[in-house]
């Protein structure tokens, strides 16, 4: 009627019995062990931690305590041996100090910049592993760290002044750092400054610099300007002015129009010569004139504010006007690594600067006459390209056509967070280079990683320098004007 299939079970083998009953054994044996391990392996259950133990009952609530330390208005019930922790306190307690018999022990407090909350910070410090310390707390902390000679907890506001260095927060952490010794943080504000000065020129942050800072970043050969060296000017006028007048209020576009106008109230060369301004004439001083006076408008605009007096601008004219004869005549082709040191570049180089916002193609020029020396920068698939322009782009000024020129060059590309903390940077050597007409060259290659926006940087010479002349913030102010020139400026003093 239908197909069927017959079904066959093979009976097991007495050996497949054993093997089986073998294997149970085995089974078991290993079940033995394993529960054995466990009766043997230290287990743990989470509790409250010894260290947050210690911290509340002893130095929250003072249990046992065998010293009382009183500052500020203040009473901390503490205990010797975790004070001695400290150099300050182990030098008291275990020498021959008085105060090493006492029970309650008065610390004087100089430094306005400890308060309460610092001290406590401080002083529960040494009862515990970790210390959490807000930003905007951590100079005092930092000051109350070195009162106490706390090495481990300097090093932790070290830490954090580093990472949260901004517009905010650096003018107050290079005070402290230079005051309590931290070399590294202050390097760390001033290399801050010198990348984001010129971008974060606001006028909180321009007011709250010191002096003797920002003559420091302004004379840096790796401040990075924005545009030109006449930028950098108008921010030492900016900076002035605010210094001058704490009462204005106003908005960084409304800054530089305001300051235009206090300055040119003032007799030709007068406002150096002035009670008020003479403490800023040093400032006015480090300016590298050669790289601002080198365009009609720049010309014009310094002449109008009247800040620096004409016989200090004349040998700068003087010198500019040599350059260009020599040049002309081919007596100067440019600069050399023999006839140029690298301190002299630092010192003289024209610094000029850009930002690139997004990865594109660009071609520029800076601004200003280059003693023939056209140069056009290109940003391309990362590359930045320089190029000696003759006749292949419109060019705004005479250029040279000597079959060669020299220049030297160093270039800086940084990419920063909103902070202006640093994400990456590339910098190129000291490079003496000579460029035929309309000849071009790669000079740095940006990594594919590197983010925008980024900053490139240029430092540049077209021409040999002459001779380091050392000019003075007296050199400014003491000359007085010829009779002929208060007459050609229509101004008495």
């Amino acid at each position: 009627m239908g197909s069927t299939f017959s079904g066959y079970t093979r009976s097991p083998r007495v050996s497949d019995i054993k093997g089986r009953k073998r294997t149970l054994n085995e089974d078991d044996s290993d079940d033995e062990s394993e529960a054995n391990e466990v009766l043997h392996t230290p287990q743990r259950k989470k509790m409250k931690s010894t260290s947050k133990y210690i911290y509340n009952a002893l130095f929250v609530n003072g249990e046992n305590s065998d010293i009382s330390i009183h500052a500020l208005g203040k009473d901390w019930p503490l205990h010797k041996i975790y004070l001695c922790q400290s150099s300050y306190f182990a030098s008291m307690f275990n020498g021959s100090w008085r105060e090493s018999k006492l029970t309650e022990i008065d610390i004087d407090v100089p430094d306005t910049n400890i308060d309460k909350e610092a001290l406590q910070i401080a002083l529960g410090s040494l009862y515990r592993d970790d210390v959490l310390i807000e930003p905007v707390k951590v100079v005092s902390v930092l000051a109350a760290a070195s009162l106490l000679q706390l090495e481990g907890l300097i090093q932790q506001c070290a830490d954090i002044m580093t990472e949260t260095i901004s517009p905010k927060t650096v003018c107050s952490y290079h005070s402290a750092a230079t005051s309590y010794g931290l070399q590294q943080v202050a390097k760390s504000c001033f290399e801050w400054l010198e990348l984001n000065l010129m971008v974060a020129q606001k006028p909180t942050l321009l007011r709250e610099l010191s002096s003797e800072l920002f003559e420091k970043v302004i004379q840096s050969p790796n401040l990075f300007v924005l545009q030109v060296e006449m930028d950098v000017y108008s921010m030492v006028k900016k900076y002035v002015f605010l210094k001058l007048t704490p009462s204005w209020q106003g908005d960084s576009k409304m800054l530089g129009r305001e300051a235009d106008k206090y300055f040119r109230r003032y007799n030709a060369g007068c406002f150096l010569k002035s009670d008020v301004g003479a403490p800023y004439a040093r400032l006015f001083s480090v300016l590298r004139l050669g790289s601002i006076i080198n365009e009609p408008s720049s010309c014009r605009h310094v002449e109008d504010d009247k800040i620096i007096m004409q016989d200090f601008l004349l040998p700068v004219y003087r010198q500019q006007w040599q350059h260009m004869l020599a040049v002309e005549h081919g007596q100067d082709l440019g600069p050399k690594d023999e006839t140029v040191s690298a301190d002299q570049f630092d010192q003289l180089s024209m610094r000029c600067g850009r930002i690139i916002k997004k990865d594109a193609e660009y071609c520029w020029r800076w601004t200003g006459f280059n003693f023939g020396v056209d140069l056009l920068v290109t940003f391309t698939n990362r590359l930045i390209i320089l190029r000696r322009n003759t006749g292949t782009h419109p060019v705004t000024a005479s250029v040279s056509l000597q079959n060669s020129r020299n220049i030297m060059f160093r270039i800086r590309v940084v990419s920063y967070d909103s902070q202006g903390q640093i994400l990456y940077q590339k910098l190129s050597d000291l490079t003496p280079l000579a460029l035929h007409k309309d000849e071009e060259i790669v000079v740095l290659n940006i990594d594919r990683h590197a983010p925008f926006p980024m900053q490139i940087g240029v430092n540049v010479m077209c021409v040999t320098p002459p001779q380091p002349v050392v000019e003075t913030a007296e050199s400014l102010t003491l000359q007085q004007p010829t009779q002929r020139q208060q007459q050609l400026s229509g101004q008495d003093e």
